[in-house]
């Protein structure tokens, strides 16, 4: 784990970046090399939180044998860790009573695509929706998709145990990761951040944020929007 008693003072690594743009005043170099400092310590913030999270002990073992179905017919949850010792399932809100799957969802599965062929290299991925697969894979062919892999959730079991339903039975996102060692499948962690975590005024998003597109929007003058979400057409705004 990192030493952070012995890491070199912010302040004093963002004076030592030397950065400089054209025409740029000293107010703007000042404002920025503060800000700069900041960003430092964010870094050093996600890190620990990502060695904290490394370190947290064995997570509930999974007693229950759940199915899925996926492009290639039924599989369990076992099955879904191919030759990997750890298995991420995100739980997209798409179940059999909505006409349209969650654009927010989509808009954060659509950015993964292209690296699910690179996430596969160091993990397992599925992307478990309560819908027939027939559903998503035709779903999957209208976005243009082409890594994803697809699973139903046919029963419904998996969601409900791992807080994908929502209260009276609604679609939730989840974001869960297994492991596997010799043998044995637990729980590693889950987000769990959400509307009772929420500070005022803020979106009740989680922490590293998983989309994208919110990070390049932080980076903007303008910001993250408090009053727009992403949608799946915005020629039909829906």
């Amino acid at each position: 784990m990192t030493d952070h008693q012995q890491l070199t003072p912010a302040i004093e690594l963002a004076r030592r970046n030397g950065a400089r743009f054209p025409n740029e005043s000293e107010d703007y170099r000042r404002a920025r090399d503060a800000l700069l400092a900041e960003e430092i310590e964010l870094r050093r913030h996600i890190e620990r939180v990502a060695e904290q999270r490394r370190a947290l002990p064995p997570g509930g073992g999974v007693r229950k044998e759940y199915r899925f179905q996926g492009n290639g017919g039924p599989v369990t949850l076992n099955d879904l860790f191919a030759d990997k010792d750890t298995l991420v399932v995100y739980s997209y809100m798409f179940g059999p009573e909505r006409e349209r799957p969650c654009p927010m969802c989509t808009c954060l599965l659509s950015a993964w695509d292209g690296e699910v062929p690179d996430m596969q290299q160091r993990v397992a991925l599925a992307v478990v929706a309560r819908s027939p697969i027939e559903r998503l894979l035709s779903f999957k062919k209208e976005r243009g998709w082409r890594y994803l892999p697809l699973y139903s959730d046919i029963d419904g079991d998996y969601s409900r145990d791992y807080r994908a339903l929502g209260e009276g039975g609604s679609d939730d996102a989840a974001f869960n990761v297994f492991t596997r060692r010799d043998g044995t499948i637990r729980h590693f962690w889950s987000e769990e951040m959400g509307q009772v975590t929420a500070d005022p005024g803020q979106d009740p998003r989680g922490a590293p944020d998983l989309m994208p597109i919110w990070t390049v929007l932080d980076a903007t003058p303008e910001g993250r929007p408090a009053d727009w979400y992403p949608k799946l057409s915005y020629s039909s705004q829906t």
